[in-house]
């Protein structure tokens, strides 16, 4: 069982930056693939972002390639989420989640889930 819990979300400028972390409880951390998605009102949850246990390898949505980088610390059980260059568009409630090996870009294949948080963009 892993409990994860978002923080680093709110109002920020287009253009501006934000960085999401998810702190996991649990002494097994370091074997999850970890992923970041987010849903904007009306619309279903996207991926946006997934690292491997190790953290070596990252996928990213093409939508933020270039722009948002997803990291970990297995020390610290916390993923990290570094938004640069924000566009309105990607204002949404932005969760982490938790599967075991392999990664994954599928939101189904996710067995553990925070509950949120916003990040606003204003243009």
């Amino acid at each position: 069982q892993v409990q994860l819990v978002e923080s680093g979300g709110g109002l920020v400028q287009a253009g501006g930056s934000l960085r999401l972390s998810c702190a996991a409880s649990g002494r097994t951390f370091s074997s999850y693939a970890m992923g970041w998605f987010r849903q904007a009102p009306g619309k279903e949850r996207e991926f946006v972002a997934a690292v491997t246990w190790s953290g070596a390898g990252t996928y990213y949505a093409d939508s933020v390639k270039g722009r948002f980088t997803i990291s970990r610390d297995n020390a610290k059980n916390t993923v990290y989420l570094q938004m640069n260059s924000l566009k309105p568009e990607d204002t949404a409630i932005y969760y982490c989640a938790a599967r075991g090996s392999p990664i994954s870009t599928m939101r189904p294949e996710y067995d553990f889930w925070g509950q949120g948080t916003q990040v606003t963009v204003s243009s």
